[in-house]
């Protein structure tokens, strides 16, 4: 049987499609009903990308995170942000530190500070990183904010996507992302600046200006975001992080323009239309 050619995209179109609806319906019906339910989305999206980031970290690099550490303090992080928002979280970073030097004690010195490292890393990358997109969510205008980061990432992907895959002829980072564009960062540009722009001034009752300012820094970590996923991947030689989303790859594949821009999203909301 003839395999399937491969689409300009370079993935299953159809399958990431279905896939990216069924996740942004669960998001929807999680922030309509009980917003905080969003937070419980976080949590177990963090949950699922720290074992697949261990587990490519063990396989790959013979890397071993502290993953019971990572995994509980990861978790402590989320859910502090909650009532004692980035106090909380960097509290619960800083004792998640500690417990991964301790637990990692028992292995001996051999790899001491290749695992300690890479458990730091998860625990900042993932977790940490994510508390800020929970951190959206307790004002009373919280769904409006997290719709804001949401909307403004979706449309810097499907934006550099579209204008990529039509037009894209000069490479970004060659030797890091051969399918990334500056065709392709001009159509997020637009796409994430009319975003801003509608969000911020729509759901925020903000300024357009602030929100083509939120726009465009939504772009800057959703591309940065993606160029260091793909930078890690290519330092370990692996395609995807996983296998579990037809289409997209691994959680971490989805996750990797989200991390940075929640924290960008939730310091410039803060400034802009504070709670």
């Amino acid at each position: 049987m003839p395999e399937k050619k491969a689409s300009r995209a370079g993935r299953n179109l159809p399958a990431a499609i279905g896939v990216g609806l069924l996740l942004g319906a669960a998001i929807i019906v999680s922030l309509l009903t009980v917003r905080f339910l969003f937070i419980g989305v976080i949590a177990a999206a963090i949950a699922v990308g720290t074992f697949e980031f261990a587990g490519v970290l063990r396989r790959v690099a013979d890397t071993r995170i502290a993953l019971i550490p990572v995994l509980v303090g990861g978790q402590a992080m989320i859910w502090l942000s909650w009532p004692f928002g980035h106090e909380g979280s960097l509290i619960a970073f800083v004792l998640t530190v500690l417990a991964c030097l301790l637990w990692r004690l028992s292995g001996g010195a051999e790899g001491y500070l290749r695992d300690i490292a890479g458990s730091v890393f998860a625990a900042a990358y993932l977790p940490l990183f994510a508390s800020f997109a929970a951190m959206l969510v307790p004002p009373d205008d919280g769904v409006g904010r997290v719709l804001a980061f949401l909307i403004g990432v979706v449309a810097s992907d499907t934006g550099g996507y579209i204008a990529g895959v039509l037009g894209g002829k000069h490479p970004m980072a060659p030797t890091i992302s051969p399918k990334k564009s500056w065709e392709g960062f001009a159509g997020s540009l637009v796409a994430g600046i009319a975003a801003g722009v509608l969000t911020i001034s729509l759901m925020l009752h903000g300024h357009a200006w602030q929100g083509a300012i939120f726009g465009a820094a939504i772009v800057l970590t959703a591309t940065l975001g993606d160029l260091v996923e793909s930078l890690i991947k290519r330092d370990l030689g692996i395609k995807d992080m996983g296998t579990l989303l037809p289409g997209h790859g691994g959680i971490m594949d989805r996750l990797d323009s989200l991390l940075p821009s929640a924290v960008v999203s939730w310091l410039l909301l803060s400034a802009f239309v504070p709670a």
